[in-house]
C-alpha cells in the first residue's frame, strides 16, 4: 500500500468545489457516468483498431445503492487504469490555478455546471456529495487492479485490489448533508433528466417484466414474470441516427419520449445534421403554439455527446426557435461561458445560422409540397414565423416565400400574391398600396363588412406582434401601408380622387358641430364631420392608426415611442354630415329630443366598437326601451 498527497496548489481545494458549485450539486452523477462512458467508448475504440484484447462484449454502466452502508456506487465495464494511472490521471491533477479559477468564475456560479469537466474536476465532483470516495479500477491490460480512497483532503491511499473484472467502480460515501443521494426516486429522477440518452446502457437495479402465458396455462393463471435489468436509457435515440433510417412513426415516437406528458402530436419535425464546420445533431419539433410568447419557451434540450446540460438554448438557438421543442447536440458549442461570450463566439454565430437556414428551408418545402396542409397548420406556427422575420432579416427574405396573409374570409396568400390581388382596387390617390387588416372578426365586423362592401379585401392579422411585423413589412416595401378597417371612416380607408360634396350649407355644418360639440364628450372623443357617401354610418368610432400601433408596439415589447404604452386610447367620432339622421337631428325643434338623439347613435357606434359597458351600457339598454315605446 502507498499514500501520498494529491498534487494540487491549495489545500482546502475540496471546499472550495463543493462551494463553488454548490447549487448544482446534483452534476456530480452526470460527472461520474460521463468519465464511465468516456472509459467504455475508448475501449470500443481500442478494440475496432486492434489494440484491445478480450472480448468487449455488451458492456453497460451500474449505478446501485446501498443504504446500509450509505453508499452511492457507479461502475462501469470500460478501459479501467492501473495503479500507475491512477497515479497521473488522479493525484497529479494540475490545479495550479484553483483560486484564480474560483475568482473569475465566482459570479457565474449556478450557470452552465459542466465548467467542472472543462478544468479536469469531473471525478472531484463527487466529493460535493460525498466525505469519502473510493475508486476500485482494473487496466483492460494485464496490470493488478488499483484501490484509491480519499477523505475529502488532500491526504490518499493506493493499494493493489483483488478485482478481476476489466472496468472501474466508484464508491461515494454520501455525506451527512447529502443524503437525498441514497433515495432510488431522486437517484432515478436524475439519471432520467441527464443521462436519458447516454450512449451506453445504463443499469439502475432490476425490473419485473411479464411474460406470455404458456400454451396449456388456465385461463385464470397469472401470467409468468421475470426479473431483467432495469435500463433507463435509450443508448441510440433518433437524433443520432441518419434521417433515411428513420420513418415518421420514428420521429412521433422519439416527441413522445422527449415529453411523455405531452398529449398533442408535433405539427412536423426538422432533422439537423452537419459535421462541418462544426458538428451538430437533433430534432427541432412544431408543436401548436398560442399566442402566448412567455409560455413556451425552454423547451428544446441541449445535450453535448448525449449528456443533458441544459434546457436553456438561449444564445444558441435563435430567439424566435426557442418555442419550438427538441434536442440539439453539438460537442463545438462552449459551454461554461456567459450568454454574452456566446452571442459574440463565432461557431455559435455559423450554429445559430444553420439552424436558422433549417427551418426556413423546411418551411418552405413543406409549403411547396402542400400548400393546404401548410394553410391548416399556420395559425398553429405563425407566431414563430412572424417573430423570426421580425429578429432575423435573413429568415425575413426566406420567409416571402411561405409567409401567409389570411383574410377574413379564410383565403391565404403569399406577400406577392396579395399584392397582385389587391392593387387594382386597393391603391390610392398617391398610388400607395393600402392593405387593409382586422385584428377580431367580431369585435370589427361592421367595419369588416364595410370595407368588403367597397370590394375591398381585408386581412386578420390577430397575433401578439402584428403591430410590430406591419411596421417591418413597410419598412421592407416602401409602396405600402397596413391600415386597421376601424381606423378611419370607409371613405377615408382609401384616399381616392373623387371628394363627396356635403348636403348641408356652411351655417347648418357650424349649428351641427356646435351641438356635436355640446353632446359628446370631449375628453372621450375628438369630434371630426365628414361629407361621406348616403348610404354610410351617421356615427363611426376609429381609433387613428398611428397612435394605436405605437402604443400595442410599447406594450408587446420594444419599439413604439417611448411613454406611449400608458397613454388612454384615443378616438375619433366621426359624423357623416350627409346620412339623413343628421338631418333629422337638425330639423328636430326641442334640445332634449336632440340630445337624445345623438347620444343613442353614439351609443350605437360605441357599441359597435365594443366600448359600451358598465352603466353606459345600462343607461343605453333603457333608453332603448323609452324610444321604443
Amino acid at each position: 500500500m502507498s499514500s501520498g498527497t494529491i498534487n494540487v496548489s491549495v489545500e482546502n481545494i475540496f471546499p472550495l468545489i463543493k462551494k463553488f458549485l454548490y447549487s448544482d450539486h446534483e452534476i456530480f452523477l452526470r460527472e461520474l457516468i460521463s468519465n464511465a462512458t468516456d472509459a467504455t467508448l475508448k475501449l470500443k475504440h481500442l478494440h475496432s483498431i486492434g489494440q484491445a484484447s478480450g472480448e468487449y462484449g455488451e458492456p453497460q454502466i451500474e449505478v446501485s445503492i446501498d443504504k446500509e452502508s450509505k453508499t452511492l456506487t457507479i461502475s462501469d465495464q470500460g478501459i479501467g487504469m492501473t495503479a500507475e494511472e491512477v497515479e497521473k490521471y488522479i493525484n497529479q491533477i494540475a490545479f495550479s490555478g484553483a483560486e484564480e479559477f474560483i475568482e473569475k468564475y465566482k459570479d457565474q456560479q449556478g450557470e452552465e455546471a459542466g465548467i467542472i469537466g472543462h478544468f479536469g474536476l469531473g471525478f472531484y465532483s463527487a466529493f460535493m456529495v460525498a466525505d469519502r470516495v473510493e475508486i476500485i479500477t482494473k487496466s483492460y491490460q494485464d496490470e493488478p487492479a488499483a484501490h484509491w480512497s480519499c477523505d475529502g483532503s488532500p491526504n490518499y491511499t493506493l493499494e493493489e485490489a483483488e478485482r478481476t473484472e476489466r472496468g472501474t467502480s466508484i464508491i461515494l460515501h454520501i455525506a451527512e448533508d447529502s443524503t437525498e443521494f441514497l433515495e432510488e426516486s431522486r437517484i432515478s429522477e436524475l439519471l432520467r433528466k441527464y443521462n436519458k440518452f447516454m450512449p451506453i446502457p445504463i443499469k439502475f437495479g432490476t425490473r419485473t417484466e411479464t411474460l406470455p402465458k404458456p400454451e396449456d396455462a388456465k385461463e385464470d393463471d397469472p401470467a409468468p414474470t421475470q426479473e431483467v435489468d432495469n435500463i433507463i436509457n435509450n443508448p441510440n435515440p433518433a437524433w443520432t441516427r441518419k434521417p433515411s433510417d428513420l420513418e415518421e412513426d420514428d420521429y412521433k415516437q422519439f416527441y413522445r419520449e422527449l415529453y411523455p406528458m405531452q398529449f398533442e402530436e408535433p405539427l412536423f419535425n426538422i432533422h439537423l445534421n452537419v459535421d462541418y464546420p462544426f458538428n451538430l445533431t437533433g430534432i427541432l419539433y412544431f408543436p401548436k403554439l398560442s399566442n402566448d410568447l412567455n409560455m413556451q419557451k425552454d423547451r428544446i434540450q441541449l445535450y453535448q455527446n448525449q449528456v443533458f446540460v441544459t434546457d436553456n438554448v438561449e444564445g444558441i438557438v435563435p430567439e424566435f426557435l426557442t418555442m419550438l421543442r427538441g434536442v440539439i447536440d453539438s460537442p463545438d458549442i462552449p459551454l461554461n461561458v456567459s450568454r454574452s461570450y456566446l452571442q459574440a463566439d463565432g461557431a455559435v454565430k455559423k450554429i445559430s445560422s444553420y439552424i436558422t437556414r433549417k427551418v426556413a428551408d423546411k418551411l418552405k418545402s413543406i409549403f411547396n409540397d402542400d400548400r393546404d396542409a401548410f394553410q391548416q397548420k399556420w395559425d398553429d406556427i405563425k407566431i414563430v414565423v412572424e417573430y423570426g422575420m421580425l429578429t432575423e432579416d435573413k429568415f425575413f427574405e426566406k420567409a416571402q416565400k411561405f409567409a401567409l396573409y389570411p383574410t377574413v374570409d379564410g383565403d391565404y396568400f403569399t406577400f406577392e400574391e396579395l399584392t397582385e390581388k389587391i392593387k387594382e382596387n386597393q391603391t390610392d390617390k398617391e398610388d400607395k398600396l393600402v392593405v387593409l387588416y382586422a385584428s377580431d372578426k367580431d369585435q370589427q365586423h361592421s367595419y369588416i363588412e364595410a370595407a368588403k362592401g367597397k370590394g375591398y379585401e381585408v386581412l386578420l392579422l390577430n397575433s401578439p406582434i402584428v403591430s410590430h411585423l406591419i411596421q417591418k413589412l413597410e419598412s421592407e416595401h416602401e409602396n405600402t401601408t397596413f391600415t386597421r378597417v376601424d381606423s378611419d371612416h370607409i371613405d377615408k380607408l382609401i384616399q381616392k380622387d373623387e371628394e363627396i360634396a356635403s348636403v348641408l350649407n356652411e351655417e347648418e355644418k357650424e349649428r351641427l358641430n356646435s351641438l356635436m360639440s355640446e353632446v359628446i364628450p370631449s375628453e372621450k372623443f375628438t369630434l371630426q364631420l365628414e361629407a361621406m357617401d348616403q348610404e354610410a354610418s351617421p356615427f363611426t368610432i376609429t381609433e387613428p392608426e398611428f397612435m394605436r400601433r405605437m402604443k400595442e408596439m410599447q406594450k408587446s415589447g420594444g419599439g413604439g415611442m417611448f411613454g406611449m404604452g400608458n397613454m388612454p386610447d384615443v378616438y375619433n367620432v366621426i359624423v357623416n354630415t350627409n346620412h339623413e339622421l343628421i338631418g333629422k337631428i337638425l330639423a328636430t325643434k326641442t334640445r332634449k329630443k336632440q340630445e337624445r338623439l345623438i347620444n343613442q347613435s353614439l351609443d350605437l357606434a360605441r357599441l359597435s366598437k365594443n366600448l359600451l359597458q358598465g352603466e353606459e351600457l345600462t343607461r343605453f339598454i333603457q333608453r332603448s326601451y323609452d324610444l321604443i315605446k
